[in-house]
């Protein structure tokens, strides 16, 4: 199963190719927010990201209560955030 897991915009890291880095379960990850009109986007807004793009703009409070449900999943949850860690496209982990 994979999950549209809800991350953190910390960064535009290229506006022109509408990349953002979003803080997704402690790791950050470049990701392509085309589909959510990047110029409506600031750092600190929460979004929903799928295999590196996200799919829409959530407020903070929707953003933590699908995060707790995802915890809830157990497996298929903890199994997407390894695969996440695992893939080579990782940029780093948050501090």
């Amino acid at each position: 199963m994979c999950l549209a897991i809800p991350g953190q915009v910390v960064e535009m890291s290229d506006p022109g190719h509408h990349l953002a880095r979003v803080d997704i379960g402690g790791m950050r990850r470049q990701v392509n927010v085309m589909l959510v009109d990047p110029e409506g986007l600031e750092i600190g807004d929460w979004v929903l990201v799928h295999v590196g793009f996200a799919l829409n703009k959530v407020d903070e409070e929707e953003a933590h209560e699908t995060l707790r449900l995802l915890r809830e999943m157990g497996e298929a949850y903890d199994r997407d955030l390894a695969e996440l860690a695992a893939s080579a496209v990782r940029d780093e982990v948050a501090a």
